[in-house]
């Protein structure tokens, strides 16, 4: 049937798009004011009517995912940028998606250029006469008084687009957005570089949970993958000093960035004996640091950053498995569950730390490919912390993405991205039955993957794909499913 072909699957997620985007102008996460009559809250049955729209085309738009994974995974040659282009298009006048923190950025780039500390208070210092004040009155209530825990670098380009849009909330959304498809591209230019053709740029690239929640809702975790991910790629092909700065610009994103500078040293440490070693621990985090320091310096926002790192960890999140355990514990055997579930905490990013390590680890003996080991660090960083958001597990699915997408690790973290895409509504809230529905496309999503595994395979060049020029060192060794999901010798 044609509606299980390539085309039949391009046309249907195109309009699964086009719903979720026509959906979200009812049941959106509009502003409070400043829609200019555009994005307007219309009455709760239109709201109703565009949820149950949008869920349904996001319904369509996951299940024509996977089924041209499928496709592409059987050895189906086809143009999956027109796909994406396709997919991507519907939702560029939408407005936000499934989380209000574009507001939060608004509202940060506003109170750079109107002279706040943005380090040590949140949107609501904005008044009434304020570039960004309608932004601000729309940030989530968590982040309202919250701090800014992202880098200078961004929140430069955030203040670069409030002024050229005078702050007016939709002019401001459509600026980050063309900033979000920028982040797109360089995804899909450091991908091909790794020589991932169709399938790698399927997952990591035409993933539903990137459109949704980097497209559609803009967050800057599309921007900071993109620069990290290029800047392991210029690693692998022997130019390590570019790619730690480019590094180096994604920690002044966000700081998970940091992870990739590892991956990069052991590149850098491999067939270099106890001094090769040493560059490697020491160089990439000179160049990145170096670059922190003079973004922060010449950003005139300071080093304040470094101590909003944590601020997220404040704000319970129920994916966050460390934070539900912490608290479960606590509530059972302490009257204030504070101490014991910030305790937990800790001991999961600990754990987090102890699985990097014993991944570049084996990279460096050979063992795992650095990119995949860094892929997977990124996905433990994110199972074990303190704050989990959906769309953190692209962090290491595009990674990963980019050199193993076939096999068992990639087919897992397709089911996971699959999952995760229906745990907020597009107007940014977390009902009970957005967890049943994600439980319910995960354990069919599971039972599917142990029934039909895809092969492992070397990857698929085309498209264009370039693939990279590896330093000087020996290649690690082919990997088996085992290794790709971390398992131990």
């Amino acid at each position: 049937m044609w509606v299980f072909s390539a085309s039949g699957c391009r046309w249907l997620g195109a309009g699964g798009a086009l719903a979720v985007a026509v959906g979200g102008w009812a049941a959106g996460t509009l502003p409070v004011r400043g829609g200019w009559g555009l994005w307007e809250p219309r009455g709760s049955a239109v709201e109703v009517a565009g949820a149950v729209l949008a869920t349904l085309g996001l319904t369509l738009l996951v299940a024509a995912w996977w089924r041209y994974g499928v496709l592409l995974a059987r050895g189906l040659r086809d143009g999956v940028l027109a796909t994406l282009a396709c997919w991507t298009a519907p939702l560029l006048l939408a407005p936000p998606l499934h989380s209000a923190d574009v507001y939060s950025y608004i509202a940060q780039g506003a109170m750079v250029l109107e002279g706040h500390d943005v380090y040590g208070a949140g949107p609501s210092v904005l008044g009434p006469g304020d570039l960004g004040a309608d932004a601000a009155a729309s940030v989530g209530g968590n982040w309202t008084h919250t701090p800014a825990p992202y880098g200078p670098a961004f929140l430069l380009l955030a203040a670069g687009v409030v002024k050229l849009t005078g702050g007016a909330v939709v002019p401001a959304v459509l600026g980050l957005r063309l900033v979000a498809l920028g982040a797109l591209a360089l995804i899909v230019w450091a991908v091909r570089g790794f020589g991932g053709g169709g399938g790698a740029l399927w997952l990591a690239a035409l993933n539903p949970l990137l459109l949704v929640h980097v497209v559609g809702g803009m967050h800057n975790d599309g921007l900071m993958i993109g620069l990290m991910l290029g800047g392991v790629l210029l690693a692998t092909r022997g130019r390590w000093v570019l790619g730690s700065v480019l590094v180096g610009f994604a920690m002044m994103i966000k700081s998970p960035a940091a992870v990739a500078l590892l991956f990069i040293g052991v590149l850098l440490a491999r067939g270099g004996g106890v001094r090769g070693l040493l560059k490697g621990l020491v160089l990439p985090g000179a160049v990145a640091g170096a670059v922190a320091a003079g973004a922060s310096v010449l950003a005139g926002t300071g080093f304040g950053w470094l101590r909003t790192q944590s601020v997220a960890a404040a704000i319970h999140t129920p994916l966050s498995l460390t934070s539900d355990v912490g608290l479960g514990l606590g509530l059972l055997v302490a009257d204030d569950p504070d101490p014991v579930k910030a305790l937990v905490q800790k001991v999961g990013l600990l754990a987090a730390l102890a699985v990097i390590a014993a991944l570049a680890w084996r990279a460096y003996r050979g063992r795992l490919d650095p990119v995949l080991g860094l892929g997977l660090s990124l996905v433990a960083l994110v199972a074990l912390s303190p704050m989990v958001q959906p769309w953190y597990l692209l962090w290491g699915t595009v990674v990963a993405a980019a050199v193993a997408w076939r096999g068992r690790a990639g087919q897992v973290l397709a089911v996971l991205s699959a999952a995760l895409v229906y745990e907020t509504q597009p107007s940014g809230h977390t009902p009970w039955y957005g967890f049943v529905l994600a439980g319910a496309v995960l354990v069919v999503g599971l039972v599917w993957v142990r029934r039909e595994p895809w092969p492992p395979g070397a990857g698929d060049v085309g498209e264009g794909a370039v693939p990279p020029q590896r330093t000087s060192g020996p290649r690690p060794a082919v990997v088996p499913d085992s290794a790709e999901l971390g398992s131990s010798d």
